[in-house]
């Protein structure tokens, strides 16, 4: 007999969710011990991320629809792949504890700590440059045991930014982007033929996929994790914090952290190529496929107006 499989709940139907739950934790011995008290999030229709306890343990469970299932199943795959390499030392994954495929359902151990991004926003000014360096070196761990040169592929991520960019909402985000993008067309061209540094890597590496705790900097969320060009996790993690105005060094290049881009150039020992092409081509292109949307506050647009105004200045300075 299959395990039940538990639908996601409304926003408004909590009591529904308590209910699955409780029917989940009745079906499966391993799971007698769980006792959810908190909900993170709730997207209707494909996932929840429910909190609480397992056998005395602070964990986090994600519980999917059927279209997310294939997602779960690779962040499971995901986590038994890198949990031996960074289940101990200052740098690490969240540990996975239980598995149930039937039940659509992945637990995990909750990290001690707080988001690295709610945590800078709370540091002192002159304090948030020194967690540039830990984040870089994170990263670094994680991908060192995969990474190997293979031929580029420009022109592709190209071809993913310009169609991103056409569906730009606002006109004046559209101008910038426009110029941006013709400067990495030139880019493209000159990097046609050159290697690129790729390696299984988190795929969606953000500062607020990182926990900050007193002894240790965990990441979450590798579900996205795939081989993928390294100066793209890196420029994913640089324009996500320059779009919202979150430069703790007070220095900005192609309009991000000028520190940030030094210190991960350094921790990486990036190449010519991969410093001067490579990575602000990638912070080009994640400058583009994430596109704005109307539903944003006024001044993500403005902070995301400076950030692109400066990355066009810096790339035609290039």
């Amino acid at each position: 007999m299959s395990e039940p499989v538990l639908p996601l709940p409304d926003l408004d139907a909590l009591a529904r969710l308590d209910a699955c739950l409780r029917a989940l934790v009745t079906a499966h011995p391993d799971l007698a011990g769980l006792d959810i008290s908190e909900v993170l999030r709730i997207v209707p229709g494909k996932r929840a991320v429910l909190a609480g306890r397992l056998d005395g343990r602070a964990v986090v469970a994600r519980l999917v629809e059927e279209r997310g299932a294939e997602a779960l199943a690779k962040e499971w795959a995901e986590l038994q792949r890198i949990w031996p390499h960074m289940q101990s030392g200052r740098y690490r994954v969240a540990e996975p504890i239980c598995y149930l495929p039937d039940a659509r359902l992945l637990v995990m151990e909750r990290a001690p700590g707080e988001a690295l991004l709610e945590h800078l926003w709370q540091a002192d000014v002159s304090r948030r440059a020194q967690h540039l360096r830990p984040a870089a070196e994170w990263l670094r761990d994680y991908v060192e045991i995969s990474e190997g040169w293979k031929p580029g592929n420009a022109k592709g991520w190209l071809a993913r930014a310009a169609r991103a960019a056409a569906t730009q909402p606002f006109g004046r985000l559209r101008r910038i982007e426009s110029g941006i993008l013709a400067h990495l067309t030139e880019m493209a061209t000159a990097l046609d033929g050159a290697e690129w540094r790729v390696a299984i890597s988190h795929g969606d590496f953000h500062p607020n996929n990182l926990i900050l705790g007193e002894d240790r900097l965990t990441g979450i969320d590798t579900g996205g994790s795939g081989r993928l060009p390294v100066c793209k996790d890196i420029a994913r993690f640089l324009v996500h914090m320059g779009r919202r105005g979150m430069i703790p060094s007070g220095r900005r290049y192609l309009g991000v952290d000028a520190e940030g881009l030094e210190v991960f150039a350094e921790v990486f020992a990036l190449t010519e190529i991969e410093r001067n092409l490579w990575l602000p081509f990638f912070i080009g292109i994640e400058a583009l496929i994430r596109v704005e949307t109307r539903a944003l506050k006024h001044s993500r647009i403005k902070r995301a107006e400076e950030m692109y105004g400066l990355l066009l200045d810096d790339l035609a300075a290039l």
